[in-house]
């Protein structure tokens, strides 16, 4: 497992998930506003659901942005790793209960209306962060070799 700087962590393939994750946020907050606002007595659990994925969304982005730096490498690590569990959970109770999901979710199915990316973005995610661990400050890293 690598090490990196910031500036290292958004290019090629880190730049296209943070991207992806995005664009998620954008689609999930879109619908969830939509259904919420016009429908939410007709699946009122779908559409929370969806307005959940949308915040896990967001968070997630703001989480791989931002993960250079400690904190914000956990707070992604908890976004996706919830995210991923989300994706399971409700994929499952969809196809197993249908009668709690009137409608369709961000998740429902395993994310089927957005071509399963919900299913496999966490995934990417956690190789990601598992790949791409933020740099050690130079001091810390010293008193870590004394201690040892």
């Amino acid at each position: 497992m690598t090490t990196t700087d910031t500036r290292s962590r958004m290019t090629g393939i880190g730049r296209v998930l943070v991207i992806v994750y995005a664009i998620m946020a954008l689609a999930a907050t879109g619908r969830s506003f939509v259904q919420i606002f016009r429908r939410f007595d007709e699946a009122p659990l779908a559409y929370a659901l969806s307005a959940l994925a949308a915040v896990v969304y967001i968070i997630a982005t703001l989480g791989l942005v931002f993960a250079g730096r400690r904190g914000w490498y956990a707070v992604a690590w908890v976004a996706i790793v919830f995210e991923l569990a989300g994706v399971v959970v409700v994929g499952t109770l969809s196809l197993t209960a249908p009668e709690l999901f009137q409608h369709d979710s961000v998740w429902s199915v395993f994310g089927r209306g957005y071509l399963f990316i919900p299913l496999v973005l966490p995934v990417f995610g956690i190789w990601w962060l598992r790949t791409h661990r933020p740099a050690v400050p130079a001091s810390t890293a010293r008193r870590q070799e004394v201690a040892a």
